[in-house]
């Protein structure tokens, strides 16, 4: 197995360093460079004393990784906003990059520019970012550089190109939205009215820096909503809703804090067109996942739990139907660090450089 060079670019955050930690067991990825701007000259274990033993690597600039030589590949583990300055510069190298962050996701520039409220510096980007979700865009990540397109009535998912690989790894809401929602919008059996979803995650999920809201005496002993209506990751999940339904579809999405250091569990309702039952989507969802060694469904009405996924890359899946209603609720729980940001990039390289999808990914859930 060839060795490939990477740099983990924002390693001192939650998602950096979980990524940092996939690639130091990983068979064929060296980590050569981490960088933070915060904490430059500190060593990653003297941050994180969990990795002393296992790697001596200092921080540098985040600057200090575009001159690196013999970069196979970035992880952008940064800010939203920040990433779509640097992207261009190690694309223009012939460096793939894997970017953790929101910067090219969206592939209308008006939806991320009033989400995010900037002006997008490398709108031309867009078109040939592929959205990271394995499960549901394997395809195009195994193509490294693309010559043909894949359109959708609701919308392209990548442009022509010929480019070094751009891989816009997805958000943790979405993730296991999609997850929850994508076998029975992509079986036309879902109607017209709104799909209600109903998340809740840990308190890692906003970063590393505490704010007034993660500050424990705000964070412990409380559960609360936030965002309605107005959360980032409402237009990335209408975007997956529109691409598997092939139509535009109504996404009303309510994000939830929990006391949690990490995990993320979201459930989906899903109103089901007549003459579906029970059974049929159970087979459904059965054939959908049956052969994703990352997604595994539960049987019928047991629903996921954090507890069996935290620090893998692994997701759980339950669903249930009320017949008279005619309601589905699909439910996914995900680690919001792994699936839903580290670890899925990994799974995405690891598709791109055509190692094993699992490589230094088969982590067995922690038991208690």
């Amino acid at each position: 197995m060839e060795l490939k060079n990477v740099a983990v670019v924002g390693a001192a955050g939650f998602a950096g360093v979980e990524v940092a930690r996939h690639i130091l067991g990983h068979p064929g990825f060296k980590l050569v460079a981490v960088s933070s701007d915060s904490d430059s000259g500190k060593s990653l274990n003297e941050l994180y004393p969990a990795l002393i033993g296992k790697t001596d690597l200092k921080f540098i600039e985040h600057t200090a990784v575009e001159f690196i030589d013999g970069l196979d590949a970035v992880f952008l583990a940064v800010p939203h906003t920040a990433a779509m300055s640097m992207a261009p510069k190690f694309l223009a190298r012939g460096i793939a990059v894997f970017d953790l962050s929101a910067d090219f996701r969206l592939k209308d520039v008006a939806a991320y520019e009033k989400w995010y409220g900037v002006k997008h510096a490398a709108a031309n980007l867009l078109d040939i970012a592929i959205y990271g979700l394995p499960e549901i865009n394997r395809a195009l990540l195994h193509n490294k550089y693309l010559e043909m397109a894949q359109n959708t009535a609701a919308g392209y998912r990548v442009a022509y190109t010929k480019s070094p690989i751009l891989v816009a790894c997805p958000g943790c809401y979405p993730t296991a939205s999609i997850l929850a929602a994508a076998p029975a919008l992509v079986a036309d059996y879902v109607t017209n009215d709104p799909i209600i979803i109903n998340a809740i995650s840990g308190v890692s999920g906003a970063g590393r820096s505490a704010n007034q809201t993660t500050h424990y005496c705000s964070a412990d002993e409380n559960i609360n909503a936030y965002g309605a209506m107005t959360h980032r990751h409402t237009p990335e999940i209408e975007q997956l809703v529109a691409w598997e339904a092939g139509k535009k579809l109504p996404v009303i999405f309510t994000p939830h804090l929990a006391p949690a250091k990490r995990g993320l569990v979201s459930t989906v309702a899903l109103r089901i067109k007549a003459g579906i039952n029970a059974s049929m989507l159970f087979a459904l969802y059965n054939a959908a996942y049956e052969g994703e060694m990352f997604v595994t469904l539960l049987p019928y009405g047991q629903m996921p739990k954090t507890s069996s996924v935290i620090g893998t890359n692994y997701a759980q899946l339950g669903i249930a139907f009320d017949e008279q209603s005619g309601v589905l609720i699909a439910s996914c729980a995900i680690d919001n660090l792994g699936k839903g940001a580290a670890s899925q990039a990994i799974q995405c390289a690891n598709v791109v450089f055509g190692f094993d999808e699992a490589c230094g990914l088969r982590t067995i859930p922690q038991i208690v």
